[in-house]
């Protein structure tokens, strides 16, 4: 048994999703998540992928994600929104609300702690 993952979805079959109707504010986003890792205690990684939209998020989990390709714009509800683009790094903790508009179909690698 190896004790490592690489981030290769090669062979990994997504899962589809999209925001929570009443979340929705514009466009028709669908998400694609490539699920790599659920480890003990409430810790998940993968890839995930967005197209064009903007919604409604509330976090209660925390989250770190690097985005891979693609533009969003990510605002606090009472804040400046932060602009994204490939090579961009955030942690969004638990409490967060805001909106998450993707610009350009955006892709992220993420690490999720419940």
């Amino acid at each position: 048994m190896t004790t490592f993952i690489t981030f290769d979805i090669d062979g990994v079959e997504p899962e589809f999703g999209a925001p929570e109707p009443g979340r929705v504010i514009a466009g028709d986003p669908h998400f694609r998540t490539w699920s790599l890792e659920e480890a003990e205690g409430g810790l998940y990684s993968g890839i995930w992928e967005a197209t064009p939209g903007k919604w409604r998020i509330v976090y209660e989990e925390w989250e770190y994600f690097s985005l891979l390709a693609g533009y969003s714009i990510v605002t606090e509800d009472g804040g400046e929104p932060v602009h994204l683009k490939m090579g961009d790094r955030m942690i969004l903790r638990p409490g967060f609300k805001g909106t998450w508009e993707v610009v350009e179909t955006t892709r992220k690698d993420y690490v999720i702690k419940v």
